[in-house]
């Protein structure tokens, strides 16, 4: 290929590269705001799912708190585990009744797990919902079914741990059958949560 040629052919790729790059870059700019409504909503969503009876959720800069908090969570047991962001639920006269604290768990088998977890303000796990879950259908993805959260509300314990021989205790989760990673995963991010709201919110 003579240098001439070649040289066309760079140019030919170079503006090939502007324009593909300019073109992401608008695909970007016109999802980036549906992308964050969707995502608002879906947390909205959760919020009123795990606590029902409360009018609307307030949320504070907690950046520093959920930062120490999290160094103190790495060596607590409950894996890979970090706390994302907390709410204080306030019922209609307007006074606390509760926190919906959202944690993430690196744990799972198909990869992260993210779960909001309300709490009434006495500590007891009102309900979980996930806003990502990404487990194999018909195993980790069970944990999404209403019966197997249900096992987390109405309880109030500093801890809950995975069992597989049947639960026999308060603190004690059912393991899904043949997804005990999920199991494990879900419950290290709802014990988090647990400890944010119980140790770090309710001051």
């Amino acid at each position: 290929m003579s240098k001439g040629g070649f040289m066309k052919d760079a140019l030919v790729l170079c503006a090939i590269t502007v324009v593909a790059g300019a073109c992401l870059g608008g695909v970007y700019e016109l999802t980036k705001a549906p992308i964050e409504a969707a995502n608002l909503a879906a947390k909205a969503e959760a919020y009123r799912a795990v606590l029902p009876e409360a009018v609307s959720f307030e949320s504070d800069d907690l950046t520093d708190t959920i930062a120490a908090a999290n160094a103190d969570i790495a060596g607590m047991g409950f894996g890979n585990v970090t706390v994302d962001e907390a709410v204080t639920a306030v019922d209609g006269s307007g006074a606390p009744m509760g926190y919906v604290v959202t944690s993430t768990s690196n744990d799972g088998y198909g990869g992260a797990i993210t779960v909001s977890v309300g709490i009434q303000a006495d500590g007891t796990v009102n309900g979980i919902e996930f806003l990502t879950l990404a487990e194999t259908a018909g195993l980790g993805m069970n944990a999404s079914k209403p019966e197997w959260k249900a096992q987390y509300a109405g309880k109030k314990v500093e801890q809950f741990a995975v069992t597989k021989n049947g639960a026999s205790a308060e603190n004690e989760i059912n393991a899904i059958s043949g997804a005990t990673i999920t199991s494990n995963a879900v419950t290290g991010a709802v014990n988090a949560a647990v400890y944010f709201a119980t140790n770090c919110m309710a001051q």
